[in-house]
């Protein structure tokens, strides 16, 4: 399905030190909390050595994520630092393994579930920023990605009477017959659930072994013959050539035809997310506190030298790499962000945004419509690469979060669209190569700096565009390019803790000393 601003580019709203992580693995534990009608048992979860997950699934969240979606809760649960000791007092018996699947995909969960009367086997994948895709249940090939109510039926034989009463009797978007050796699978995409009774009745048929329901996990939901006005820059540009409206307004129409909205309700929307970043970066100023962390609150100290006068004359820099430390702060204890496009990028893109427009004295909508053109720029970037550090390093994060924010401040500042392209193109190309080798295997060092870079290089790219820089390479190109150079990074140096600052002895003594304290 085509890429949705609010699934896949800003958002989700969550806790946790990554999106691809802990929000992720929350959806997954979700949908197999369904799976399961919420009665579970035993948990066994296998992670691939060669994968990401095998070295960073506690540290990273992964774990914390899982257990909170097993357990029901939602993303920016305040429960979800104890989630492993609620799953335990729930009498669910979890078990983790590391084995030689080799899956293709670095971010894969291999689930079994099973209770007294029910057994399932789940394999999904974390995809970027939050986003999951399930590709197998119980043998079955499958792709649910959570933008629809899922009805599943087990079929012992032949089902082709029941597809047939199905489509007549369910309004479905799609009804998909799936096989394998032990019999068929049925699953129905539906806009909204399907009423109990109904279910019941296709219980009692013969040849119907089980039947479950998956709630969406998605804010936005897909539809049947779902288009979109353009999915490339250049589609974009071309499109509104005669017109030549800001990028925000495209935005909102490209938003609004993906998730059939009104422009005043996605605008709403992001403005609510615009409430979240503020409320963060005033947690952040205020303070944090949390054991499992590397740093701690630095953004104080800051803020008392840039009121004094004791720092480098930088403008509104100063008060840009305030707002992002705060914001990185917030993550690291746990504290409530919005993945933009990611957790370990949360802070970049909100962080430059909101202290731009605490600057110029400009209100919180400016800054929604700032938010919505970095979230058109972040499509054209996930539909044709991904957020995933753990598959193209850190400029698929902390890259991408500069590339949106050149753009987002090219909006602030009244420049048209054809400025914000072609700060995005230069932003990103500077961040081109950035390894992922977080310290301690926690989402803080070099995160933080990272996030500060992006920024900064954000509101460097934006002046040069607005003054009239050439970027040169379109950005369309830019991005394949970035998705080549992120692909043939070794595993290594993609969130993987094998390479790079996560080897140094420094970084293994610190975590050694950090794991100590959690054990």
């Amino acid at each position: 399905m085509p890429v949705s601003i609010f699934n896949d580019v800003i958002g989700p709203v969550m806790r946790g030190p990554s999106s691809s992580h802990c929000a992720a693995a929350l959806r997954i534990g979700r949908l197999a909390r369904d799976l399961m009608d919420g009665n579970l048992e035993t948990v066994l979860i296998e992670f691939d050595r060669h994968g990401s997950l095998a070295t960073t699934h506690a540290s990273q969240g992964s774990d914390m994520g899982l257990f909170g979606g097993l357990l029901g809760w939602a993303a920016d649960d305040e429960r979800l630092p104890d989630s492993a000791q609620a799953l335990r007092a729930a009498g669910v018996v979890v078990r983790t393994e590391i084995t030689d699947f080799r899956n293709p995909h670095p971010n894969t969960y291999c689930l079994t579930l099973s209770n007294g009367t029910a057994h399932h086997r789940v394999r999904a994948v974390s995809t970027g920023g939050g986003i999951i895709e399930v590709i197998e249940i119980d043998e079955f090939s499958i792709s649910i990605a959570g933008d629809y109510w899922e009805t599943l039926l087990w079929l012992d034989r032949e089902g082709v009477d029941v597809v047939d009463q199905l489509s007549d009797r369910i309004e479905a978007d799609e009804i998909l017959l799936h096989e394998s050796a032990d019999g068929q699978l049925v699953e129905v995409r539906t806009q909204r659930s399907i009423a109990a009774a109904l279910l019941g009745r296709f219980r009692q048929n013969a040849v119907v072994r089980a039947v479950k329901q998956l709630a969406p996990i998605l804010p936005i939901l897909s539809r049947k013959n779902l288009t979109v006005p353009y999915s490339t820059c250049a589609e974009m540009m071309r499109n509104d050539a005669d017109v030549d409206r800001p990028l925000w307004q495209l935005a909102i129409d490209y938003e609004s035809r993906r998730g059939d909205l009104a422009a005043e309700k996605v605008l709403a929307m992001m403005m609510d997310i615009v409430g979240i970043a503020r409320r963060s970066i005033r947690q952040g100023l205020d303070g944090t506190q949390y054991e499992d962390r590397i740093l701690g609150c630095q953004s104080g100290g800051y803020r008392a030298r840039m009121e004094a006068g004791q720092l480098l004359a930088a403008g509104v820099l100063n008060r840009i790499v305030l707002y992002v430390t705060a914001l990185m702060e917030v993550k690291s204890s746990m504290g409530v962000i919005i993945a933009a496009p990611t957790a370990g990028a949360c802070a970049a893109l909100p962080g430059a945004c909101v202290a731009v427009a605490d600057e110029l004295n400009l209100p919180d909508e400016a800054v929604a419509r700032a938010l919505l053109a970095a979230g058109m720029i972040g499509v054209l970037i996930a539909t044709r690469s991904t957020f995933a550090a753990e598959v193209a390093g850190c400029q698929a994060e902390t890259g991408a979060a500069s590339c949106m924010a050149a753009a987002a401040l090219v909006t602030l500042a009244d420049g048209n669209t054809a400025a914000a392209v072609a700060a995005a193109s230069m932003a990103l190309q500077n961040c081109l190569g950035m390894t992922c080798d977080p310290v301690a295997n926690r989402v803080e060092v070099p995160c933080l700096g990272k996030n500060v870079l992006a920024a900064s290089n954000a509101l460097a790219c934006a002046n040069m565009a607005l003054g009239g820089y050439d970027p040169v390479i379109p950005l369309d190109e830019v991005i394949a390019a970035a998705d080549r150079v992120g692909r043939s990074l070794p595993r290594t140096l993609r969130c993987t803790a094998l390479g790079g600052l996560s080897t140094t002895p420094t970084s293994l003594a610190i975590q050694e000393t950090l794991n100590d304290k959690t054990e």
